[in-house]
């Protein structure tokens, strides 16, 4: 897909909407309502939903952005220093600017952004969209040098945008030599579809996201799902805060994830693959396309590949534009669509219902490419580490208060305590596992192991050390849930809110234990009334951190202090806000 064709409203485009949104964005520093208006009748789409989805992303703006645009990551590892300085404040402070908005001369704008997936490169920002790492206060008076001196960012030393990725400790995947590009496709073609599929079965193959779905499953579903197309969708989009592996997968391992995604697609019977490449990583985009040029002029993408006259497929990326909803799997197909990333009701799923409507498979990086793997190594070779019920192995990535961050492979079954001594992780207070979404546990769990039956996780392993000030943690985890939420359901989006606010009364001593119940009352509602996962896991943080350290919450109370949070009355004025939207889509 490209990024810079030229378009009139007589042709109907073949870049992406984000992606042509994204070069206006780029182009004009902001996206003007006249620009929408283009851009509608140049995809002939009604305005209204060009600008829904501006809206809807956090990296489009309505409003003149700095020529020198900095997003420095709010993440508790990507985004902090030990000594608790505030590194955008201190940039802001010296080239005479306020967060959020942009200076007067139009030269620069400052803001935050939540986590951008480089928890193990120290604190991290974004300039114009490209990753700057090891951040502290000299290298930000060196930066505000370079902007005031107007000098381009080519032209900034180079080593400042090195990203060196450490890999710790290596299992199956990692240890093992990636299978030669076309190899598992010579053999599934040998072999067959429905062999090949029975391969990725007998390996007991889980989804790597976190839910844990069986893989095996999953192609058969979709390969038995009546439909006029199949697809296969790898889910690149790694938002939770505390996870990075994916990053370091699509920039070493992106032939064999290619070569997963080809191999799903000859199952199950797909001519076309899209990657949801998360808007944060569009820097990896031409290291991506360059692979996937390769493989094209290799005969492994396209029509006929490896001489095979109905093997027909091909993959395009999509990058998206800072979204972390889009990592659910209906709201990434959503915005695959050209809509704002807004879940869909399930049932139907996506492997009978997906993309445009059709039979799809969406699997993340990683399970990609452990299935190119069971099928150049066998079932056998995979499913001979892990536990009875969690086959092979899980790709952590590890950050926080630990001497070694970076990316650590182990079997399914390894205990808690072992990654923190691997890591080099000394007096834990706490380890939030799966990110803010996942558990908290305390040093009493540190004997649990990760695997589907105990402790589950995307990848996201945070380290807390005695320190750290865990009231702070919960307040930015509140505050990234109440960001992120899509706003489509009452229970998610007053309720985040609700949580947020709640947690900064507390941490300002404005609050009484009646705060307390409010928070697990509000707590319960968000669970079990939201609309999507999000909603459903945005309160799991605060429930642990209630249950395993309650004087977190319990030392700022004020007892002199009369609340004035009512919850009835804060869930009447959600029915009224439920109301008056309901009214005002009837006008729509």
């Amino acid at each position: 897909m490209t990024n810079s064709c030229q378009h009139n409203s007589f042709n109907l485009p073949q870049e992406h909407l984000l992606h042509r949104l994204h070069t206006l964005q780029r182009e004009y520093l902001h996206i003007s309502p006249q620009a929408m208006q283009q851009v509608a009748a140049e995809f002939n789409l009604p305005l209204s939903q060009v600008a829904g989805v501006v809206a809807f992303y956090s990296f489009f703006s309505t409003q003149p952005c700095g020529r020198f645009h900095i997003l420095f990551s709010n993440c508790t590892s990507c985004g902090y220093l030990p000594d608790g300085q505030n590194l955008m404040q201190l940039l802001a402070q010296q080239l005479q600017v306020n967060p959020g908005k942009t200076r007067t001369d139009g030269l620069i704008s400052i803001g935050e952004t939540s986590c951008i997936g480089l928890c193990d490169q120290g604190a991290s920002l974004l300039v114009n969209g490209i990753p700057l790492t090891h951040l502290n206060p000299d290298k930000i008076a060196q930066i505000a040098q370079q902007i005031t001196a107007n000098i381009s960012t080519d032209e900034w030393p180079a080593e400042w945008f090195e990203i060196h990725d450490t890999i710790h400790q290596r299992n199956l995947l990692l240890t093992t030599a990636q299978p030669a590009p076309g190899s598992t496709l010579q053999q599934a073609i040998t072999h067959g579809a429905a062999e090949t599929l029975t391969t990725i079965q007998q390996s007991g193959l889980n989804g790597r996201g976190g839910a844990g779905f069986n893989t095996g499953k999953k192609w058969q579903l979709c390969r038995e799902a009546p439909g006029d197309a199949h697809y296969v969708i790898c889910n690149a989009d790694e938002g939770e805060p505390g996870t990075f592996k994916d990053r370091v997968l699509l920039r070493h391992h992106a032939e064999t994830l290619f070569e997963g995604m080809t191999l799903c697609a000859f199952v199950i019977g797909a001519n076309k693959g899209l990657v949801y490449l998360r808007g944060e990583y569009r820097y990896l985009l031409s290291h991506l396309q360059a692979v996937l040029t390769q493989r094209r002029n290799r005969g492994l993408l396209g029509r006929h590949i490896l001489n095979h006259a109905d093997f027909h497929f091909d993959i395009d990326i999509v990058v998206g534009a800072g979204a972390y909803i889009c990592g659910e799997e209906s709201a990434l197909i959503e915005s695959l669509e050209g809509k704002s990333g807004i879940p869909r009701i399930r049932p139907p799923f996506p492997v009978t219902h997906g993309y445009l409507g059709q039979p799809t498979v969406v699997n993340n990086v990683e399970t990609l490419i452990a299935a190119a793997h069971i099928v150049a190594y066998g079932s056998s070779w995979f499913n001979s580490v892990g536990t009875q019920k969690s086959r092979g192995t899980k790709i952590l990535s590890v950050s926080g208060d630990c001497r070694l961050p970076g990316i650590y492979e182990y079997p399914f079954g390894v205990h808690i305590q072992q990654i923190l001594d691997d890591c080099g992780a000394q007096k834990v207070q706490a380890v939030q596992i799966g990110g803010p979404a996942g558990k908290l546990i305390g040093a009493p769990d540190f004997n649990h192991t990760i695997s589907f039956e105990d402790i589950s996780t995307g990848g996201s392993f945070l380290i807390f050390g005695h320190q750290r000030d865990l009231l702070t943690v919960h307040r930015n985890f509140a505050h990234f849930f109440a960001h992120e939420s899509c706003g489509f359901c009452t229970p998610c989006r007053i309720g985040t809110q609700l949580l947020k606010n709640n947690l900064d009364k507390i941490a300002e001593a404005h609050s009484t234990a009646n705060d307390i119940e409010t928070l697990k009352q509000l707590a319960f509602l968000i669970q079990h009334h939201s609309h999507c996962g999000l909603g459903h896991t945005a309160a799991n943080h605060i429930l642990d951190g209630l249950q395993h350290f309650p004087q977190v919450f319990t030392t700022h109370l004020n007892q002199n202090f009369v609340a004035q949070f009512d919850l009835d009355q804060a869930l009447e004025s959600a029915r009224q806000i439920t109301r008056r939207d309901d009214a005002a889509a009837h006008l729509d």
